[in-house]
């Protein structure tokens, strides 16, 4: 019995870490988005990914203090159609579009700093 909640516990946990919505938008809406003249952060993540994680709170926080920025993610492995549209082959990938034009690209930044800078490319 032990064993059993010590899997259901590790289970739920597992499962917390990810986004709450695992990807929060279409390929339709970064269109849209971008023909709207909307800066867009598109952040590719997954939640067996260390780096993901450490990066999951700064772009939290991130989509608080830059309002006027549209953010949008995606489970890399489960949408693989936005993956290839936005040509983003890794996971753990921050990039920066603005007027349909890709503006700034990363792999595996997980220092708040970086994030940051990368973001402010868009502004």
């Amino acid at each position: 019995m032990k064993k059993i909640l010590t899997i259901i516990f590790f289970l739920i946990s597992t499962n917390s870490n990810a986004f709450e919505n695992s990807t929060n938008f279409t390929i339709d809406d970064f269109k849209k988005a971008q023909n709207e003249g909307k800066t867009v952060v598109v952040y590719s993540w997954n939640k067996f990914c260390g780096t993901c994680a450490k990066q999951k709170p700064i772009i939290k926080q991130a989509q608080k203090e830059f309002k006027d920025l549209l953010f949008m993610n995606y489970e890399q492995t489960k949408h693989k159609d936005i993956a290839k549209f936005l040509k983003i082959n890794f996971w753990s990938t921050i990039a920066v579009y603005k007027n349909n034009q890709e503006i700034a690209k990363a792999i595996g930044l997980n220092n708040k700093e970086d994030i940051y800078s990368l973001i402010e490319k868009g502004i």
